[in-house]
This record gives structure tokens, sequence and C-alpha cells, in this order.
């Protein structure tokens, strides 16, 4: 038992190390940037601040934090020669990148819980763990969207590219499917008119599970593109 844990941690380590290695501090810092600036704005703009007030100020971050280990990672094996060493063991790299998966999620949730309680000093008293928590649903299936890309282009930079173009188009038409089960930007603690509090706890409970099963069947599909080894090595 004692070695066992021993391996799991050593694996954790070495895998935490792989994933925010490089520029990840970078996005570490300008997420924490526009974080706080975005404090700033709304406390100069007096708005009402609130728990969803919150969670819109820490969404953007919360991607900022997403993008780089999901865009980059498949590119940063490719370049630190792993890629080799993955595909030489049958069914390894499903292993590898799926526990990576989980590292960088919990990772993103406990980054997301900090960002929260910094907010609740700052701002308003909020419990941080019901907001890292609400937040964690979108930045999984933005995550995951970003992997199964990057398993597709095999190329960080026009994965970026792609991923950007996709956000600009889910921005101009988000009006249309606005506090609805398919909302990415759905705010939980900010009911919309119209919608009784029952109705809009079953419009974010529906909302919810569409991002988790997004999340699941991307990663699924990304597994299975990395089936065409001859297109990474």
């Amino acid at each position: 038992m004692r070695n066992s844990m021993i391996l799991l941690s050593r694996l954790v380590r070495y895998n935490l190390k792989i994933i925010f290695a490089g520029r990840f501090f970078l996005f570490l810092l300008a997420a924490l940037a526009f974080y706080i600036f975005f404090m700033v704005v709304s406390v100069f703009d007096n708005v009402d601040i609130n728990i969803g007030t919150l969670y819109e100020l820490t969404f953007f971050p919360g991607i900022l934090l997403i993008f780089y280990p999901t865009v980059f990672g498949i590119q940063r094996d490719e370049d630190a020669r792993m890629l080799e060493i993955l595909f030489g063991i049958p069914d390894y790299r499903y292993k590898v990148w799926l526990v990576r998966l989980v590292l960088i999620f919990t990772q993103i949730f406990i980054l997301l819980f900090l960002f929260a309680a910094l907010g609740s000093w700052l701002l308003y008293p909020i419990n941080p763990l019901q907001l890292a928590t609400q937040l964690i649903f979108p930045m999984c299936f933005l995550g995951s969207l970003a992997f199964l890309l990057s398993t597709r282009v095999k190329n960080g930079n026009a994965t970026a590219v792609i991923i950007v173009l996709l956000g600009v188009a889910l921005s101009i038409f988000s009006e249309i499917f606005e506090n609805t089960m398919w909302d990415l930007y759905l705010n939980p603690f900010d009911m919309a008119r119209g919608f009784s509090q029952v109705t809009w706890q079953q419009v974010v409970w529906k909302n919810r599970i569409f991002l988790s099963v997004g999340a699941v069947v991307f990663i699924l599909t990304a597994l299975l593109n990395l089936q065409k080894r001859e297109r990474y090595i």
C-alpha cells in the first residue's frame, strides 16, 4: 500500500509538471490580472455585486486557465519527443492523456475555488465551493472541446485560432440559446425574468447535464482520434 501511494504521488507530480510547465504561469498571471481588473471596473461602475456577478467575473479567467493545458498538450508532447514513447506502448497513450485530463480539471477546480475565495474576500461574501462547482461544468466542456480539436489539428497554435473563432461565433449566436439548457454561458445564480424558481432550477440542471455529456463525448472522441497513430508520428 505504501509503495502504491508513493508511485501514485510521483505519477501525479510528474504529470502536473508536464501539464503546467511552460507558458501556463503566464496564462495564470493573465487570468488573475483580468479577474482583478474586472472587479475594479465593477466597483467603479457601481455594479450590484452578488454571487451571480462573481460568476460572470470569474468565467473569462477560467477560460484562460483551461486554455493552455488542453490546447497545447499534444504539441508539447511532440516538441518534447514524448509521442514516440507513448505510442510505442499499446493503449498506454489513452491512460496517460485521460489521467492528465483528470489532473487538469482537478487543478482548474482548485484555482477556480481560490479565485472565488479572493472575490469573496474582496467584493462579496459567498461560498467559494458553490461558485467553483458551477463554473467547472462549462470549463470542462470547453477544455474537452479544445482537447478534441487538438487531436484533430495536432498543432497548438492552429487549435488556438479555431477555439478563438468558435468563441466569437458562440458569442454572436449566444442570444439564440440564452437562458436555455443549450446556453454555454448560462449563469445559474442569475435567474431570468419570467421563470419560476422551480423552472429555473430545471433549466440549470438540464444545462449542467448537457455540458457534462458533451464533455464526455468530446473526450471519448478525442481518445478515438489517438488511434490514428500515423497522424502523430
